[in-house]
């Protein structure tokens, strides 16, 4: 049992949850204005594992094809036969189920709201059949995170906190468009839409330094709105060198770090933050 659970982590890329969750929690701070119950820690902790799942799963269900012709991705678990379909829509249906329940132990509207970014989910993995801003709204599914997080303690949206989600799309929305340089050639032969088959790889590398820069300024705005003191300022300080490292270890003529780049350093940002805002609240 054990062993089949591992196959279903590695279909989910389980470890990539370090991405998201530490702005979930981030956010969550800065809406309790300290550290939430252990309660609301819990039940977002659980929407968010859930969600994530569910959407990773529907993502390599809808992609299933497309994988297999990809020699990057045909040996993940649905092509290679190690997972069936129908195994991996069962377990999109129980990764929703739970979400949905977490949802309705937070509050009513991350209830009312679940659908919603649900129906995101579901849409993303299309986006690359026909427009290149398909990294985008990757970037709008994974900010999820920090509004679910601020719903789930205030019980409304707010304005505050959009500049930390919109600090999240671009980030993502930055190191995917690196990560889709891997298959800028399979994209072309099969049709499929990213930045750097729409721009190529100099101009696709401007626009993922460009998108950074932004979340860097998003989080300087953050940190104004919510009158963050000298120790989360250090931690931008942090966040900017992982930044400008990252996009060291990626050059046009030199691909082969990318690896590296796309899951320590997105790693060390995301836990940077989150770890410099609980350190801000706690000195």
């Amino acid at each position: 049992m054990l062993a089949r659970a591992a196959v279903y982590l590695r279909m989910i890329k389980f470890s990539h949850s370090v991405f998201a969750l530490p702005f979930a929690f981030t956010s969550a701070l800065l809406a309790a204005g300290g550290i939430p119950s252990w309660s609301k820690i819990f039940w977002i902790t659980v929407a968010m594992v859930s969600g994530r799942s569910a959407a990773m799963g529907l993502n390599r269900v809808i992609d299933r094809k497309v994988d297999a012709l990809n020699p990057r991705t045909f040996q993940r678990e649905i092509p290679a036969g190690t997972i069936k379909t129908a195994e991996a829509i069962v377990f999109i249906l129980a990764s929703t189920l739970i979400f949905l329940y977490s949802a309705y132990r937070l509050n009513p509207l991350c209830l009312k709201l679940s659908p919603l970014a649900l129906a995101v989910f579901v849409l993303y993995p299309y986006t690359k059949r026909f427009t290149w801003l398909s990294h985008l709204v990757l970037g709008i599914a994974i900010a999820g995170a920090p509004v679910g997080a601020w719903i789930a303690l205030r019980g409304t949206l707010d304005m505050e906190i959009i500049p930390l989600a919109l600090s999240v799309v671009f980030w993502l929305a930055g190191f995917d468009v690196l990560y889709a340089l891997q298959d800028l050639d399979f994209d072309k032969k099969s049709g499929l839409r990213s930045i750097p088959q729409r721009f190529g790889i100099r101009r696709s590398l401007f626009l993922a330094r460009t998108f950074h820069i932004l979340t860097w300024i998003l989080l300087l705005v953050t940190a104004v709105i919510f009158d963050l003191g000298i120790v989360f300022h250090s931690g931008l300080i942090v966040v900017g060198m992982l930044l400008v490292y990252e996009h060291r270890l990626v050059k046009e003529d030199d691909l082969s770090r990318l690896n590296m780049a796309f899951f320590n350093m997105n790693g060390y940002i995301s836990l940077t933050v989150f770890v410099f805002t609980l350190l801000d609240f706690i000195i």
